[in-house]
């Protein structure tokens, strides 16, 4: 290759990036004010840095067989931004590609107007008033849950982080409370800005001012006394789990709904798993359960699966990276072989999620069974599907299924798809999906299919309780283009 050629890779480059540093204000604007979620082929775009939206453009290439190019996006971004809409989730990569494939037969303004018809003008509520947010627990979900509820402050982020309710710790509770939100040894360091405020023992993180409120047990503290009122408490200590326990937080003044982030025990409280179930969640609903992870990770597959071909009877096994109900080391235990080191050990262990899975999807009653084996890796599962179905499949046949389930249907949010042979767990890590489809491990023949399901079992996990949390205080912005 000439220099001349390298010279023009180069000059490319730069281009896509200039283009790209131009993205950056509108997506901060369109945010900020207008309460719109931008992504491309549902990658979150909003605060990503120049390379983060390449990187995006050029995943499209796994769903369209060549990279996005960014000017086609950015001239829709501008086109948007002198609309007048109201807040929404925008996948920008698919109005550019649609718009491409729609011809010189329409205007970029015509095709965009029809798109985006339910948001524009009088079709749409502008105004959604913020909630209130208290979380019960400050451990490796509740800060995930922090970050994300941190991480995008604006017109567009209706959930309120108030306050965090814990357990004081000996010694500098606040300040190592904060250095945890600031530093994590899986997930990297936090988005932004990160300080204490000592004299009103609260933290404040990207201007969100959090209270941190010492109690031991739920209902122990009136949160009006902090201006937080109707809250929505999400309980992620995972010590109270049935509906006695859980409806102490609504004797504390103050709260109005619960969240547990957890599998429920007992009967009265519905086990949702977003994107199966969640239109069940009534305005009476006052505990709610987003189920475990592993459940989140392979309902929304399952239910796939079962609308276009039927389950017949399967099993489940869970590979789970440890958690911190094992011991570090070898240590008395109450379970089975959970006493055994972590850190060292592939540990044969029992998982409910199989039958979990009837609780949001009750056709599946009875017809699956599941096992799990932990894993000495800090972060990332994988659930093996062994499915017995009602008709025959090839393996190119259900994964371009999957593909397109992964990209179009309305379990976008929950299944993503990787065509990729080598991909290993950590590429996983920070995925905002409940599950990855590795279509290179399928095995399908007759009417026998076995499927492999990635999934960020901390993170991921963390982003369907959100959408459990909007869910359940009334906040749903329409994802377009339909």
């Amino acid at each position: 290759m000439s220099q001349a050629q390298h010279d023009l890779i180069l000059q490319d480059w730069k281009n896509r990036q200039e283009i790209a540093e131009e993205m950056l204000p509108l997506l901060g604007r369109l945010y900020r004010d207008r309460g719109l979620v931008l992504l491309v082929y549902g990658r979150p775009i909003v605060n990503s840095s120049t390379i983060e939206i390449l990187k995006a453009h050029r995943y499209v290439r796994y769903h369209e067989g060549a990279e996005l190019d960014v000017a086609d996006t950015l001239a829709v971004l501008k086109a948007i931004a002198g609309m007048d809409v109201a807040p929404a989730r925008l996948d920008i990569g698919k109005l550019a590609v649609g718009f491409r494939k729609a011809g010189t037969a329409v205007s970029l303004a015509d095709y965009l107007g029809e798109q985006l018809a339910d948001i524009v003008g009088d079709h749409a509520q502008k105004s959604l008033e913020p909630k209130d947010v208290v979380l019960f627990g400050f451990g490796r979900i509740g800060r995930l849950l922090a970050r994300l509820l941190i991480e995008r402050t604006g017109a567009g982020n209706k959930l309120r982080l108030r306050a965090i309710v814990v357990r004081k710790g000996k010694g500098a509770d606040l300040q190592k409370r904060a250095s945890l939100l600031r530093r994590d040894s899986v997930h990297g360091p936090f988005n932004g800005s990160i300080t204490v405020d000592e004299e009103n023992n609260a933290i404040i993180a990207n201007g969100n001012f959090i209270k941190v409120i010492y109690a031991d047990k739920p209902g122990a503290v009136d949160l009006t006394e902090y201006e937080i009122n109707d809250a929505l408490i999400v309980d992620n200590t995972g010590k109270w789990a049935d509906l006695e326990g859980l409806t102490q937080h609504l004797s504390g003044k103050g709260a109005k709904k619960v969240l547990l982030t957890a599998p429920s025990k007992g009967d009265g409280i519905k086990n949702i798993v977003y994107g199966v179930n969640h239109g069940t969640i009534e305005d009476s609903d006052l505990v709610v359960s987003a189920a475990s992870c592993t459940t989140n990770a392979i309902t929304p597959v399952l239910k796939a699966l079962n609308d276009k071909y039927g389950i017949e009877n399967g099993h489940v096994e869970t590979v789970h990276s440890y958690t911190n109900d094992q011991n570090l080391i070898d240590n008395y235990h109450k379970s089975d072989r959970r006493g055994r080191a972590a850190p060292l050990n592939m540990v044969i262990t029992s998982t409910g999620a199989a039958k979990a899975v009837a609780k949001a999807l009750p056709e599946l009653k009875g017809k699956l069974t599941g096992n799990a084996i932990r894993v000495p890796t800090p972060n990332v599962s994988m659930a093996i599907l062994s499915l017995n179905l009602q008709s025959e499949v090839t393996k190119d046949g259900i994964n371009e299924f999957l593909r397109e389930t992964a990209l179009h249907s309305k379990l976008s949010d929950q299944i993503d798809y990787t065509a990729s042979t080598e991909l290993v767990s950590t590429d996983i890590v920070g995925s905002r999906h409940a599950g990855v489809v590795d279509s290179q491990a399928t095995i399908a023949a007759d009417k026998r299919v076995v499927l492999y399901v990635w999934y960020d079992n901390e993170f991921g996990y963390s982003c369907q309780v959100v959408r459990v949390m909007q869910e359940m205080v009334g906040i749903r912005l329409p994802n377009l283009p339909h």
